[in-house]
């Protein structure tokens, strides 16, 4: 009974993790794809130089929608040296380096989004999601419940909640 339970458990946990593509940091858009090609580095665009602020943005999301992460994170990269004092620049970039596993790179980041937009519920969300992706599960909760305060109607939020319950009562 208890190598039943235990295995049960472990499928259940598996179930939650397999959910967490559904759930996201909110730089993530109705509809946006988390599967795909994701290689775990940084795209190297040569054209970048060229592109402006606003087509960096619509091009970063564009890619990010797609699970071209490598690609998004070089487009937002090229958004912040244009708009370095814009959130949403760096809501992206951190998002990206998390989906690549590069979380020295979005630690980083997320760290020079706090200073220029403040802690804000984005802010909690998407380093609580960050350490979901890492399997912190206590860091990500403190972080959800920190965003959660900040914006308690929140659906990504909340569903970012209820997929870590889910993860927590599979382990438990």
């Amino acid at each position: 009974m208890i190598a039943l339970t235990q295995s049960w458990r472990s499928g259940a946990f598996a179930l939650a993790l397999l959910a967490l593509p559904l759930a996201g940091c909110s730089s993530l858009l109705p509809g946006a794809s988390t599967n795909g090609n994701n290689s775990l580095t940084v795209a190297q665009l040569p054209d970048v130089g060229d592109v402006t602020a606003d087509q960096a943005l619509a091009q970063a999301r564009d890619h990010f929608r797609n699970s071209d992460y490598g690609y998004s994170a070089a487009l937002y990269q090229r958004y912040v040296s244009l708009m370095p004092k814009d959130p949403q620049g760096y809501v992206g970039l951190g998002a990206s380096y998390d989906r690549l596993g590069r979380f020295d790179l979005s630690d980083r980041t997320y760290q020079t989004l706090l200073q220029v937009g403040g802690s804000s519920a984005q802010y909690y969300n998407n380093v609580g999601y960050s350490y979901l992706l890492r399997g912190n599960l206590t860091a990500a909760l403190s972080n959800f419940r920190s965003a959660h305060k900040l914006d308690p109607d929140s659906a990504v939020i909340n569903n970012n909640l209820q997929i870590l319950a889910n993860a927590y009562s599979a382990k438990a």
